[in-house]
């Protein structure tokens, strides 16, 4: 089912009531950062969502933004195993482009469409604690500088915007007791927040429809995995590469409370709304699916 949009304003949308006073976490980034069209839709969208009264926490990326920055200022980006290296100079920029311009450009957007959205990062209240991450590589610990893991969540914080009516829009920037600051894969500090609160679902936005069984087919797509599926196509390399951690986030949100996490495509149009109900992309859950579950929520 797709659901047909007016342009000239938000509509209330009869489907959707259904969803009313559940709580979705929404990863943002990918290349959706680049595409105008897909950034409209999604805030859109988030308008929409909101409007019915569905609970919207926002954790955004901003890796495009970085590497530009990084370029303009003369320092080299590096990466070690899919993780951006972050020396004191690369967090410096890393901490203004996350924290500053991508959160900000976030919030106004939102704000400007009627949303009361409010931009934080994992310093805010201590949001996020964070401990120092190591790449083990052939059995040797590689130190990639001021690269984090998720420690603990502030989940009082977050429950507390929410209450008052606001979108909390969360930069993946995290802290440590010494006072260090801390680059965060911000999949993992989606999961990881979408766990603490209990969330309905996790959104993944991602560049490609979901996860398929053959990458270079197109009609492959697996719609619906459960975590016994996931340790089972990991270990037989039908989920490779990058997708790997990206699949691990989901299984932890899962393992941790999160009901439902559903990856799909972000510049598919409107994809917050009509990929809820169409079910596209990829669904995972704890067990096998039921079909005679509710599949949107």
């Amino acid at each position: 089912m797709n659901i047909v949009f007016n342009d000239e304003a938000l509509e209330p949308l009869p489907e959707i009531e259904k969803l009313r006073g559940k709580t979705f976490v929404v990863k943002y980034g990918g290349s959706i950062v680049n595409d105008e069209k897909a950034t409209k839709n999604f805030f859109r969208d988030i308008a929409l969502l909101k409007m019915h009264g569905i609970n919207i926490i926002i954790v955004h990326g901003g890796g495009p933004i970085i590497s530009k920055w990084l370029k303009i200022a003369g320092i080299e980006s590096r990466f070690v195993n899919g993780l951006r290296f972050t020396d004191e100079k690369v967090m410096e920029v890393v901490q203004m482009v996350l924290a500053g311009q991508v959160n900000k450009d976030l919030v106004l957007n939102l704000n400007l469409r009627g949303v009361n959205a409010i931009g934080i990062c994992g310093i805010d209240d201590k949001l996020i604690e964070a401990e120092k991450k190591y790449v083990i590589e052939d059995g040797k610990k590689i130190d990639i500088g001021y690269v984090g893991e998720v420690k603990s969540i502030n989940e009082r914080m977050l429950l507390g915007i929410i209450k008052n009516g606001q979108i909390p829009v969360i930069s993946p920037i995290g802290f440590d007791t010494d006072g260090n600051k801390y680059n965060i894969n911000a999949d993992y500090v989606a999961s990881y927040i979408s766990s603490a609160i209990k969330a309905d679902k996790l959104i993944i936005l991602t560049d490609v429809e979901g996860v398929y069984r053959d990458i270079n087919d197109r009609e492959s797509l697996i719609p619906y995995l459960n975590l016994d599926e996931i340790e089972t196509y990991i270990n037989e390399g039908i989920i490779c590469g990058g997708m790997i951690p990206k699949m691990e986030c989901c299984s932890d949100a899962i393992k941790n409370g999160t009901k439902r996490v559903h990856l799909i495509y972000g510049k598919n149009e409107h994809c917050l709304i009509n990929d809820i109900f169409s079910n596209k992309g990829t669904v995972i859950e704890e067990k096998e699916y039921d079909d005679k579950c509710q599949k949107i929520i």
